[in-house]
């Protein structure tokens, strides 16, 4: 059968939504058409995660899914979960192909696909150096990423994402400065700094720059770049001079951090490198600096051996960070990691504390969004038709506007109202 369709489906964080936006440039260079339906495609590539065990599940029932409404479509499975146990997926009648991440970020994989090995993953730990391709649009995106790096050097307990990602390994400033002004030639007025673990930028580089100092340097060298945000960062290592440019009124006011836990007993039997002093104390200083910046965090609910009372602090964190974006995980244990071999959670108690901490945290944001009618903001506009028009203000909130405006303008607006976790705003 000819090829010419073809869907991308992303599982997980934004670094895997980069990769995915790199693998439909790959295919749209090739003249193939992209399908907004995967069940009307010829290729649909499925992107997966591991960070969770339902992440991983969820995928392989999209492949089923696909494979039932279209017995014909060729299937090929890429990502983490991929990477990491290659023989699961390869044995599934349905998939064609099994692609590393190594593999998936190469143009050349997708230039000439080749069905003749079912498994094509390679060791990705033998890659000491980041082959990230180009990309210059995101189609149906408004704001533009890059991935600054890949892999990660720690290893905390919980986390198998090394094993799917490899080490740290850094781009050069100069690389990324240069894909940031082709973005912005492109139109793109926000761009997002994405990867596994980015403030451990540059430690494999030739002088190990910071990731303040790659900051600095973008802001410095593309002058009309609009709103850089920073995607997942870990307070432990933010160097000094990241204070300074925080005043940078173009270094969006959103900072989601890589918490976990609330207790310091539990971040120490995670590996992490942080306390919830350190946290909290982050969050202080930065509000210092910037009163309007609000703050998100990945939370994990019932990691092993966590009892109430280190539950509890984790409660309390959503308060003491005034943390208003939470992604709460219930602890999931992937094999061979430390953590699945200390004492478990039971999982009624893990789905309880997750609810605790969601409810807590979407309190937290309803509170802050009331505090904001009648604010102005600046929006980016990702969707529009003929009524309405959504899009993200500089904290990553949800606005929405009454009238058509096109996507990938930044307006200036007052926040009128408020429906759910969504505030309703007037163009000024």
């Amino acid at each position: 059968m000819k090829t010419s369709t073809f869907s991308v489906i992303n599982f997980g964080c934004r670094t895997t939504q980069s990769d995915g936006a790199a693998i439909e440039e790959a295919l749209l260079n090739k003249n193939l058409r992209k399908e907004s339906i995967e069940k009307k495609s010829d290729l649909v590539i499925i992107n997966t995660c591991t960070v969770t065990k339902t992440a991983d599940a969820e995928a392989r029932k999209t492949i089923r899914r696909i494979h039932r409404r279209n017995p014909d479509t060729k299937i090929v499975v890429t990502g983490c979960a991929a990477q990491i146990d290659p023989y699961k997926y390869a044995s599934m009648k349905n998939v064609d192909l099994v692609l590393g991440n190594k593999e998936k970020i190469e143009y050349k994989t997708w230039n000439n696909l080749k069905y003749d090995r079912k498994i094509q993953v390679d060791d990705i730990f033998k890659f000491s150096k980041n082959q990230h391709e180009s990309i210059e649009k995101f189609e149906g995106k408004s704001r533009a990423f890059i991935e600054i790096q890949q892999g990660c050097n720690h290893r905390c307990t919980f986390c198998i994402i090394p094993y799917g990602r490899g080490n740290n390994r850094s781009v050069p400033i100069g690389i990324i400065v240069n894909r940031i002004q082709a973005f912005v030639n492109n139109g793109y007025k926000e761009v997002v700094l994405t990867g596994v673990d980015i403030t451990d930028y540059g430690k494999d580089l030739p002088g190990k720059p910071s990731l303040s100092q790659l900051i600095k340097r973008i802001l410095n060298l593309v002058p009309n770049l609009m709103r850089l945000r920073l995607s997942s960062i870990d307070c432990a290592e933010i160097t000094g001079d990241f204070w300074s440019i925080l005043l940078d009124k173009r270094l969006m006011p959103h900072f989601h951090l890589s918490l976990q836990s609330g207790n310091n007993l539990i971040l120490k039997r995670m590996k992490r490198r942080h306390t919830r002093e350190q946290a909290i104390n982050f969050c202080k200083k930065v509000k210092s600096l910037r009163p309007d910046a609000t703050f998100g965090a990945d939370i994990i609910a019932g990691f092993p051996t966590e009892s109430e009372i280190m539950f509890q602090d984790s409660l309390k964190l959503i308060d003491e960070c005034e943390l208003t974006h939470l992604h709460i995980f219930p602890y999931s244990p992937r094999e061979k990691t430390p953590a699945s071999r200390m004492p478990q959670i039971d999982k009624k108690i893990i789905k309880e504390r997750a609810k605790q901490l969601r409810e807590k945290g979407k309190k937290n944001l309803l509170k802050y969004l009331k505090n904001k009618i009648g604010d102005k903001n600046f929006i980016l506009i990702e969707s529009s038709d003929i009524q309405k028009s959504t899009g993200k203000d500089q904290h990553f909130i949800k606005v929405q506007i009454d009238q058509k405006i096109q996507e990938g303008n930044i307006i200036p607006c007052v926040y009128t109202g408020i429906y759910n976790d969504v505030l309703f705003a007037k163009k000024i």
